[in-house]
């Protein structure tokens, strides 16, 4: 049976995530947006400007950006980024949960990521932080063929690194904070498909 948002909103009614406090790290945030696809349920991604001084610049992620003080905390900075980024208004979805924060390996932040439940939206806006964005079958993402250990570059250092190669043309793969989020939520819903492979 094929999975629905239905039952990813169920999974993640049972999660308990963590976000234990982290002084003197950044705080960022995130938001996973999902929405029924023709194939079943899609995540959508964006992929970042090429920016000097972006430690991100060029690469694969979410929404999102870095909390401001005058958020309301991380889900309200993840929702303004959103529409900051892509002219995406989450108010028109439905927020589902959210997972356990994830601290970077390389900078010191500490990223919260929330999932939405998404009708029908777009067409997007890009601001000058964004590529493009694209939509992936979650089947997609679970399919074995697809995890991969790439070269990936941060800074001017290269590393061989767990990575995810999404069908979308043209694209790098992704690493980083935003596949350990993925995995994540492979997870967490993981009962629907066959175990990813382990990294």
């Amino acid at each position: 049976m094929q999975v629905t948002l239905a039952d990813i909103e169920r999974d993640l009614a049972g999660h308990m995530p963590e976000h234990p406090a982290t002084p003197g790290l950044n705080h960022a945030a995130v938001a996973l947006v999902i929405r029924e696809g023709t194939d079943g349920p899609e995540v959508l991604f964006i992929e970042r400007a090429s920016r000097p001084g972006d430690p991100w610049s060029g690469d694969l992620g979410f929404p999102g950006g870095k909390v401001e003080a005058g958020d309301d905390g991380p889900r309200e900075a993840a929702e303004r980024e959103a529409r900051e980024e892509l002219d995406l208004d989450l108010g028109q979805a439905r927020y589902i949960g959210r997972l356990t924060d994830i601290v970077g390996a390389h900078l010191p932040v500490r990223v919260s990521c929330f999932v939405y439940g998404a009708g029908p939206i777009g067409p997007f806006s890009f601001s000058d932080e964004v590529r493009d964005a694209f939509w992936v079958p979650l089947a997609e993402l679970v399919a074995p063929t697809r995890h991969i250990i790439a070269p990936v570059r941060f800074g001017a250092d290269t590393f061989e690194r767990p990575s995810i190669r999404l069908p979308a043309a043209g694209k790098p793969v992704l690493w980083g904070i935003t596949y350990r989020l993925v995995m994540q939520f492979l997870e967490i819903v993981g009962s629907h498909f066959p175990p990813p492979p382990v990294s």
